[in-house]
């Protein structure tokens, strides 16, 4: 599998991203140098490479949710926004059982998350309105577990999940909207690099 391994704080001032929209408490103290202005494509291409970086995607992937995005009724990058945040290792990270989506995509692929009672090990698996996510029950004694939970306690969970740190579940009330997805990306930019 393909890893992206460019420091996070590094990328995050080259897409003018905060690191805490990916979950790090980390700040960078160098200025990003500020050059000509870009060009219409070289921000429609940012764009794309800062939802793909948030959300931990790749190329391939990214272009498939795309062609699908495209397909379903209503907003081309509304719907693209909306099929990311369904991804499963995004919820789990959402409902505050992993400090970062890296480390939430970890738990998801070590097998310690369940959907409605099956065991699933696939990040990208797409969560449906009314699904319960649990962390299995000899993962919620790892002391890693135990620090996870320590330090998302205080996070806000979105509106459309219901997350309860004690008993180790997440409940999906409601897919979600585009104005609930807090991620700093403009998916009109994407839609127009997508559909030359």
């Amino acid at each position: 599998m393909a890893v992206n391994r460019v420091p996070v704080l590094k990328r995050c001032r080259a897409l003018g991203i905060e690191p805490s929209v990916l979950g790090y408490d980390k700040k960078s103290n160098r200025k990003v140098r500020e050059g000509r202005k870009p060009s219409e494509y070289k921000l429609q291409l940012r764009e794309k490479q800062k939802a793909k970086f948030i959300y931990g995607v790749l190329e391939k992937p990214f272009r498939n949710y795309y062609k699908k995005a495209d397909r379903m009724k209503g907003m081309t990058g509304d719907n693209l926004m909306i099929l990311l945040e369904r991804r499963l290792d995004n919820v789990v990270f959402r409902g505050g059982f992993a400090r970062t989506r890296k480390e939430a995509r970890q738990v998801v692929d070590h097998k310690l998350v369940t959907v409605n009672g099956r065991t699933i090990n696939i990040p990208s698996y797409s969560i449906k309105a009314g699904d319960v996510i649990e962390i299995k029950e000899n993962a919620r004694s790892l002391q890693r577990m135990k620090d996870i939970v320590e330090v998302t306690g205080g996070r806000l969970t979105p509106s459309w999940i219901t997350s309860d740190l004690d008993s180790f579940k997440i409940t999906v009330n409601a897919l979600p909207t585009r104005e609930e997805i807090d991620v700093p990306v403009n998916e009109m930019l994407i839609v127009e690099l997508y559909s030359k």
